[in-house]
């Protein structure tokens, strides 16, 4: 599907802080938004910050086409996250959107979203998506301590959710593959999402291959231009080097070079 690429100075709406490490920007637009599907990202320019030659990229974490807004999921890693954390309501950034695919959309069945850390932020448009197409997803969210946990109410209008915390402040203890949900004998899910640090990526693919559930994950390789370009964000496929950004970042894992031969 051919989506309509633009480049908008978007106003910040508002700044939230969730936590020491994580912040949401509703970014609102002059004019009205292209569509979007859930899995898609945009390339943010940071301004004002010396060390930050690049546009960063962001996953969309929802979008709001009546209020004509668009909304981050944030964590603070460098110096040019650390700047986007202390920007201000009507600041406004230059922003290249929507880019990349995006998610498939099963026609029934049982889906289940597996996000880890700042991995959960294409999941709430992807739920909100699944729901307005009457699926209700089961949602697992991990997190490394109770102090992270954050928007559980938000994921909650459009699934149910299950959260698991490396130490066990919250919810389940141990790794998102720990959680009961991975436990049973058999995983009743037609399609399982999955985003997050890469290990655990792979530690879900291997289980839904074990148990033949189709799955798709959103890589997040480190990206310079955004549209396919630099080659900098390229992963091995089943059809050779591939470009995250352009032919991802969402690849369905028996695409990728993860079980070997």
């Amino acid at each position: 599907m051919h989506f309509q690429k633009v480049i908008r100075d978007l106003t910040v709406l508002s700044n939230i802080r969730l936590n020491d490490r994580h912040f949401v920007l509703d970014l609102m637009a002059p004019d009205p938004l292209p569509t979007m599907l859930p899995g898609q990202f945009a390339q943010i320019l940071v301004e004002h910050s010396p060390h930050t030659f690049l546009r960063r990229p962001f996953s969309i974490h929802n979008v709001d086409y009546h209020q004509n807004t668009i909304r981050f999921l944030i964590q603070i890693k460098g110096d040019g996250t650390r700047n986007l954390s202390a920007i201000k309501e009507r600041e406004t950034l230059n922003v290249i959107f929507p880019l990349g695919n995006s998610f498939s959309l099963p026609l029934t069945g049982k889906v289940l979203l597996v996000g880890g850390g700042c991995g959960v932020a294409p999941l709430l448009f992807l739920a909100r998506f699944l729901n307005q197409n009457h699926i209700h997803p089961d949602i697992l969210v991990g997190f490394r301590t109770k102090k992270e946990v954050s928007e559980i109410e938000s994921y909650a209008k459009y699934g149910n959710v299950r959260v698991i915390t490396d130490d066990g402040t919250e919810g389940e203890k141990g790794l998102v593959t720990d959680h009961p949900v991975f436990q049973k004998e058999r995983l009743d899910y037609r399609k399982i999402y999955c985003c997050g640090p890469e290990a655990m990526m792979k530690a879900v693919a291997g289980l839904a291959r074990f148990h033949g559930v189709d799955c798709e994950v959103s890589l997040e390789n480190t990206m310079a231009c955004g549209f396919g370009v630099c080659l900098c964000c390229i992963t091995p496929t089943d059809k050779g080097n591939e470009r995250v950004c352009v032919e991802g970042p969402v690849f369905n894992t028996n695409r990728l070079n993860w079980f070997g031969s």
